[in-house]
């Protein structure tokens, strides 16, 4: 046996299966409402796009600092500056091939075999697998409706021992959509700096948040909790881009410094293209993440709205990012057209099968009984899905 035992201890992202089971759908022109997507649906502005293009004809083609061009780390601090009120310096900013990137070389540079790391459920697909990658033992919390999906500075003392070392936070969060408030991240900061842990904060929706709900970093809430914390955030879902790979970390001076050895060992810089288009994005209008902020708003009520009115369907709205986790414990146990649905999966699978809808299922993100739904989809599709939805769950 040539794989290695650590590959063997993870598995592969259920969100990137499900959409490729999708993708080979579509074509053989099978007509599917996509829920499942994980990244907006809008183009990138063409302001990025154009420094992008001008990089290339300036040929801005080559290597460069393994964290990032004093020009991006300029355009971050400043990022930071503006809208968290928080300060960094050059030393304490490294860029990354994505936000996902910047969470591996985090973990890879503070984890020792045995470490344990406190992830609350439903997480991000990626934490636990990652935090195994590096030797650690995710330590998984589950939270309910009662939270809001939200873990408390409680449930992180109950499940503390002599090897804790990291607290995981995801505001807003993937898969629920729900964010912390300012209380609720100053009790678990003080928690953390009480126990001498560390706290990565995942904030790569940050501003989609909607209604009265104002996004604070838990970094923020004071200098001892801003000392143990590192911040993770890109330009991915703020600005659409994706597929351009850009994410970057800010954090205490040494841990930034192992996470650029880890990473000038592994892919060294990130794209020098992609960061002439991720400064003009951190720098330029904003006017169009504004729009996508609304869009998502308009279609986030529309979606529970809409869920609410089937029979048996209880859909809390969420305060952010553009998912909703929808409990469906009353649908599973039923016969749907002479077959008993009884988990998640099989739920999501005759969604997919019979009424052409994907959707990813609640145990791909540590929690069993749910469905998550992705609203970075046109509102027409949405109507389309909801409308194929509705029959299949009120004829069971």
């Amino acid at each position: 046996m040539y794989i290695s035992k650590r590959a063997q201890l993870i598995g592969s992202s259920s969100t990137l299966a499900i959409n490729a089971k999708v993708k080979k759908l579509k074509q053989k022109l099978v007509d599917i409402v996509n829920f499942g997507v994980g990244e907006p649906d809008f183009n990138t502005a063409d302001n990025v796009k154009n420094s992008a293009i001008r990089a290339i004809n300036e040929n801005f083609t080559k290597y460069c600092p393994v964290a990032g061009t004093l020009e991006i780390k300029n355009s971050i601090i400043n990022k930071f500056k503006r809208d968290n009120k928080l300060n960094y310096s050059h030393e304490e900013i490294i860029v990354s091939n994505g936000a996902k990137h910047s969470l591996y070389n985090f973990f890879q540079s503070v984890i020792d075999p045995g470490d344990e790391v406190i992830i609350p459920a439903p997480y991000w697909v990626s934490y636990p697998d990652m935090v195994i990658l590096a030797g650690g033992k995710p330590v998984i919390v589950r939270t309910d409706e009662k939270t809001n999906f939200k873990i408390t500075s409680a449930d992180i003392e109950k499940v503390l021992t002599s090897k804790t070392k990291v607290v995981v936070i995801n505001s807003p969060s993937n898969p629920t959509g729900f964010a912390y408030t300012v209380e609720e991240l100053k009790a678990i900061g003080q928690t953390c700096v009480k126990n001498k842990l560390l706290i990565v904060s995942d904030e790569i929706y940050e501003k989609f948040v909607y209604d009265d709900f104002k996004f604070t970093s838990i970094a923020k809430i004071s200098p001892n909790i801003k000392k143990i914390t590192t911040v993770v955030n890109g330009v991915s879902k703020t600005y659409s881009m994706t597929g351009w790979r850009i994410g970057y970390a800010a954090g205490a001076k040494d841990i930034i410094e192992a996470m650029t050895k880890i990473q000038s060992q592994s892919t060294s810089n990130a794209s020098s293209i992609s960061i002439k288009a991720a400064i003009e994005a951190l720098d330029g209008t904003q006017e169009y993440v504004e729009s996508m902020r609304n869009e998502f708003k308009n279609r986030r009520n529309y979606l529970v709205e809409r869920l609410n009115a089937i029979k048996n369907v209880i859909c809390i709205k969420p305060k952010g990012a553009f998912y909703i986790f929808l409990n469906i414990k009353t649908f599973l146990g039923r016969n749907f057209s002479g077959k008993i649905i009884n988990t998640d999966v099989e739920f999501a699978n005759y969604l997919l099968d019979v009424a052409k809808i994907a959707v990813i299922p609640g145990s791909a993100f540590g929690i069993d009984g749910y469905i998550r739904f992705s609203y970075a989809v046109s509102m027409g599709d949405i109507k389309k899905g909801i409308d194929r939805l509705e029959k299949i769950l009120t004829h069971t």
